[in-house]
């Protein structure tokens, strides 16, 4: 072989590998045009992708042991449930849940809890209480022709409600919405900070002050206007209480 035809064939090695390698991933990616800095390619979401089935995360809104079988079953059990994978019953297919509602609410949440098949114990999710997973084969089953009763919330999640802290969330409020009669003290609203204002409305205590803003008196509205939740009122009435003490 020639020199010239050498250094040609030497050339074309070297062209045409970064061609080739270009042709293989616009065929794999179906010609579309992959951003390697783009959101879609942050090791987070590539993450997300690639989770095994039946990966899930619960969502934490709640304290442990509070969450109701809807709430579990949106966050863990719809993964595979959802569908019917890997050989879940899915979700309000009544022909798939017959006969595992047949063998009794005891069974299908002992088989939940400790896993069964290719389910592993407690849907994957190990912070899921024994109640939790129980309430979330109750609102599955039922969903699927049963007639399971969820077990209730028992102790301090029954009634926990995440403190709002009067200082922060409370002032924000005031100085949104409160203050447009607390400043001055119009249409009769007591003034903030001004005690001799405030003592006979907390004659009978803060909460029962508290209870009638959020039912509303007078020229004052609900919650004086606010739309948010009754706790976040609650922290608001109690920064300006604190302020008159």
């Amino acid at each position: 072989m020639s020199v010239k035809a050498l250094i040609g064939a030497v050339l074309a090695v070297i062209v045409g590998i970064p061609v080739f390698i270009f042709l293989v991933i616009k065929v794999a990616t179906g010609g579309m045009q992959v951003d390697a800095g783009g959101p879609t390619m942050t090791n987070e979401a590539v993450v997300a992708r690639v989770q095994p089935v039946g990966f899930s995360k619960l969502d934490e809104s709640g304290p442990p042991g509070s969450r109701n079988g809807k709430a579990v079953y949106e966050n863990v059990c719809i993964s595979c449930h959802g569908a019917g994978l890997a050989g879940a019953p899915k979700f309000g297919d009544a022909g798939a849940w017959g006969a595992r509602v047949a063998k009794g609410f005891a069974t299908l949440v002992e088989h939940a809890v400790k896993g069964i098949g290719a389910m592993p114990a407690k849907g994957g999710a190990a912070d899921l209480t024994d109640d939790e997973v129980a309430r979330a084969v109750a609102y599955m089953g039922n969903a699927g022709g049963g007639k399971f009763t969820e077990p209730a919330v028992q102790g301090a999640a029954a009634g926990a409600v995440a403190k709002v802290d009067p200082a922060v969330k409370g002032k924000e409020i005031y100085d949104s919405v409160c203050m447009a009669c607390h400043t001055t003290g119009a249409a009769g609203a007591p003034k903030f900070g001004d005690k001799a204002a405030w003592a006979p409305r907390l004659k009978d205590g803060a909460e029962e002050a508290i209870k009638i803003g959020i039912a509303g008196k007078g020229a004052m509205p609900p919650k004086g206007g606010y739309g948010g939740s009754d706790a976040e009122f609650h922290a608001a009435a109690e920064y300006m209480i604190n302020a008159s003490k």
